[in-house]
Order: C-alpha cells, then structure tokens, then sequence
C-alpha cells in the first residue's frame, strides 16, 4: 500500500491517514500543518477569498463597461453604473472579510448583491 502524504501552505507534510483534515476543502491553499492537526491560516484565507472575489467580478466589470459605452453614446445617465462598478471594484476591500475570524463569517462575507451566487455556498 502507498501512503498518500499533505503538503501545507509551507511544505510541511504528513501522511494523510494520520491527519485530522478540515471537512471543507475551499480553502485548502491555506492549510496549515500543526502536528497530526490540519487548520485554517485566517489571513492566507481571506487572500484566497480576495481573489475569488477579483476573479469573478472581472467579467462583471467588462460588462459594466460596455453599459456604460451604451449609455454614454445614447446620451443616458451613467449614474447607476458608475455605483455599480464602484462597489465591484470595492468588493475585496469589505469590512466584513478583514473582520472574519471564522472560515463561516467569511465565506457568509460574500456580497450575493455585487457579485452574484457565491461559489461557497
């Protein structure tokens, strides 16, 4: 039999049937290897979710700026969306991921009204 081994954010590792790993692998990036015990690093998590965060509002934002080109060549109010791409662009910066202290509170920091369905639902 092969032993399969966990490697963590820092390249420690351990054989895997030896490990209490986290039931949730959203953010494995940011596995951290304490002994026998696998957890959370909080502050490599919220930068994994920061970047899910950039990722997903990028095609959100390309389509905002094609609203607005619309909107400027009719001659239209931009105002909404102009609001619009400054909360997405503001998304990374919320309140409530820097204050997480749980992998819970942050994945329900997810803005559902900026960014759509979280992917960690």
């Amino acid at each position: 039999m092969v032993d399969t081994y966990i490697v963590d954010k820092d390249g420690n590792q351990a054989n895997a049937s030896e490990v209490t790993v986290p039931a949730n692998r959203d953010f494995r990036g940011a596995w951290s290897l304490s002994g026998s015990v696998i957890s959370e690093d909080m502050d490599k998590a919220k930068e994994i979710f920061k970047d899910k965060i950039r990722e997903v509002r990028k095609p959100l934002l390309e389509a905002k700026d094609v609203e607005l080109m619309k909107a400027l060549e009719a001659g239209t109010s931009t105002t909404a969306i102009a609001t619009a791409k400054d909360a997405l662009r503001d998304a990374p910066a919320a309140s409530a991921i820097s204050s997480a202290s749980t992998i819970a509170e942050l994945k329900a920091a997810w803005d559902t009204s900026v960014l759509g369905d979280s992917p960690y639902a």
